[in-house]
């Protein structure tokens, strides 16, 4: 394996290793799971804005944390997962297209929040809940949960990127 490609590895092994430690994290841990989530960890996927290489490491932290400490289980390690890689493949197939970085980075919140769906109808499914009376509500608590921890990490993540340079760090 050549030098590149273990960058690659190495880099996504710490990006997984870092979303779970912000997700077990004491101010996020009782809010990481449910209806509303605020996941200190969800920041990591602004990473892909700036190199669609991170999206392994975003999407494997994800389903490991799923996997160690959702109540669901192996349900939420598959719609958890399935989310992050719908949205983030749909970020980093469709942000290349845009020239500036604060329309990348909107392009990720707006993404990411709306294709907490999936998490909409596995809590619906799972809880075994009226789809009809709860569908709305469960949704837009999670739209709203994920759209403000995107756009809060949003003007954190460029401040990082200007000390660290994300895309170098993995290429």
């Amino acid at each position: 394996m050549n030098m590149k490609k273990t960058r690659v590895w190495v880099v996504n092994a710490l990006v997984v290793a870092l979303y779970l430690v912000l997700s077990i994290g004491p101010a996020s841990f009782n809010l990481a799971s449910g209806a509303l989530q605020f996941r200190l960890s969800e920041s990591l996927n602004h990473l892909v804005v700036f190199s669609r290489k991170y999206l392994l490491g975003v999407v494997i932290g994800v389903m490991v944390f799923n996997a160690l400490f959702s109540p669901l289980g192996w349900i939420d390690v598959v719609f958890g997962g399935g989310q992050s890689l719908i949205g983030l493949s749909l970020v980093a197939w469709l942000a290349p297209k845009l020239p500036k970085l604060w329309q990348r980075m909107g392009l990720n919140v707006i993404v990411m929040s709306l294709t907490m769906i999936l998490i909409a109808i596995e809590i619906i499914w799972t809880g075994h809940l009226n789809f009809a009376q709860v569908f709305w509500p469960t949704y837009l608590s999670l739209i709203l949960s994920e759209g403000f921890i995107m756009l809060l990490s949003a003007p954190i993540m460029v401040a990082v990127d200007r000390a660290v340079h994300f895309q170098k760090r993995i290429e």
